[in-house]
């Protein structure tokens, strides 16, 4: 991911897209950040993975940024937060609908032989080792608790 980074941002830094530029720096900044703090720790440096959930904490801060912008009435600050999403969103994975979610949240529980909120745990470290980067996991931590509740 690494390199598909660089090259977005030679690509982004030729089409003079300052918006996209800025955002992938960010991004570039923020997968450094923790990798500097991997090696204070011993760790290994982030992997694919690692980037992917680095990626989706970025834009959850953005959607809540926009969200307070747009209380204020800071309608072009909103915008800008809502560009930079969907910057960073190019580089994840498509994401699934809401329906594809709450039937791989179903499978799961199938195939793990879930039977009561204390597999919780289970069902979503299956579905983060599946499904990284395609969902909002707060949302299947919901469906996936639904369905045990109702066992």
């Amino acid at each position: 991911m690494r390199e598909m980074f660089a090259s977005t941002l030679r690509e982004a830094l030729k089409a003079k897209d300052t918006r996209r530029v800025s955002t992938i720096r960010l991004i570039q900044a923020a997968v450094k950040d923790r990798d500097i703090a991997n090696r204070g720790a011993g760790k290994d440096p982030v992997c694919d993975d690692d980037i992917m959930q680095i990626l989706a904490k970025m834009i959850k801060q953005r959607e809540e940024s926009a969200r307070i912008y747009e209380d204020a009435s800071r309608l072009e600050l909103a915008q800008q937060e809502r560009e930079e999403i969907d910057v960073i969103r190019s580089f994840l994975p498509q994401q699934l609908s809401d329906d594809d979610v709450r039937k791989a949240c179903k499978r799961v529980v199938e195939e793990t032989g879930a039977s009561g909120l204390r597999d919780m745990g289970k069902c979503m470290n299956a579905l983060k080792s599946e499904y990284s980067g395609q969902m909002d996991f707060a949302k299947a931590s919901g469906v996936v608790k639904g369905l045990l509740h109702h066992e």
